[in-house]
């Protein structure tokens, strides 16, 4: 047995785990309920045990060597299969307390927290749930640093990641589930010119348009689509929510391309109208992502699960939005 492993204090490693995770003391401190004292102390007792220094302080907080990022996901994995190991399976929801955190655009979340809310109110009044905005196509960060349970939306280039890496042999830290199926659709105020007939395409593209765009990069998948067709659009604003954007749409000539099932949900229905895109749009899959490390356990499970019914709850709508004229 190696002398730095029979020297190791398992508890470093949770510090560790912390200080890497908010990449600051203090944090890490108020994170694990020590003092910035003891958490520092940790952290010396580990690097002389492991001979390196393991993170530096900078302008931020701390900034990990390269040792330390190298073993934070191995850290990460064994600290999670200890915690799946050694804490009960058996979850009652009436008596839980727990507080889940889950990140989703607020689009995503105008779909699905309702319902949720439901669940909850019935089932678990004890529980809570936090909410973060995604500002990112790929979430993969925020799952591996913590931040969030799950991540809920539309992630096709990280889904496409994953499978190739499955098949190729590689090991996933991640596991996916499918939620529902949405459609894109051109929003506009209900007295916009366009508003009164069919729209074509190259009404569409000689329109001025308003993106949501998690990035804030002037450039989306209908872009994308346009580009192959040898046509391309007007972008004169970018904006992160959707909610923002129904807003605005409401109150100007500017076209969007949002979910049809946040239509239903935006409190704007006197003031805005729907169309059918004048173009083949993917289907746009919501899916829910967490890492692997995470999903044993009993809480996490019943986590999905609701998630899961809420977002069935919600097909069902779509549904029958699907069968609504625009």
């Amino acid at each position: 047995m190696p002398d730095a492993y029979r020297r190791l204090d398992l508890n470093l490693l949770r510090v560790f785990d912390a200080v890497m995770a908010e990449r600051s003391l203090t944090r890490a401190a108020e994170k694990l309920s020590l003092t910035q004292p003891a958490v520092s102390n940790a952290l010396r007792r580990l690097r002389d045990t492991l001979g390196d220094e393991l993170v530096r302080r900078s302008s931020t907080g701390v900034e990990p060597t390269a040792r330390a990022q190298a073993l934070w996901p191995v850290v990460q994995s064994a600290l999670g299969q200890l915690e799946g190991a050694l804490t009960p399976q058996a979850f009652e929801p009436a008596r839980a307390g727990n507080s889940f955190v889950l990140a989703m655009a607020d689009a995503t979340a105008a779909a699905l927290l309702p319902h949720m809310v439901g669940i909850l109110a019935g089932e678990a009044p004890g529980v809570s749930v936090r909410v973060l905005p995604l500002a990112t196509r790929d979430p993969r960060r925020l799952l591996d640093e913590e931040a969030a349970d799950l991540a809920i939306g539309y992630f096709p280039a990280v889904l496409a990641d994953l499978t190739a890496r499955q098949q190729a042999g590689d090991a996933v830290d991640y596991a996916h589930q499918r939620l529902y199926d949405g459609e894109y659709v051109c929003l506009m105020r209900k007295d916009h010119p366009l508003a009164a007939g069919p729209l074509t395409l190259d009404a569409y593209c000689a329109a001025r348009h308003l993106l949501v765009s998690f990035s804030g990069r002037p450039y989306g998948f209908t872009d994308e689509a346009l580009a192959a067709m040898g046509r391309q659009r007007r972008i004169v604003l970018t904006v992160n929510q959707f909610f923002t954007a129904g807003r605005v749409v409401a109150n100007s000539d500017l076209l969007t391309v949002l979910p049809l099932h946040f239509f239903g949900v935006t409190g704007l229905g006197s003031a805005l109208v729907w169309r059918p895109l004048p173009l083949q749009l993917p289907t746009v899959h919501v899916d829910a992502l967490w890492h692997l490390r995470r999903a044993a356990g009993a809480p996490q499970r019943w986590l999905r699960g609701v998630v899961a019914r809420a977002a069935s709850a919600e097909n069902q709508g779509l549904g029958a939005a699907a069968h609504t004229d625009p």
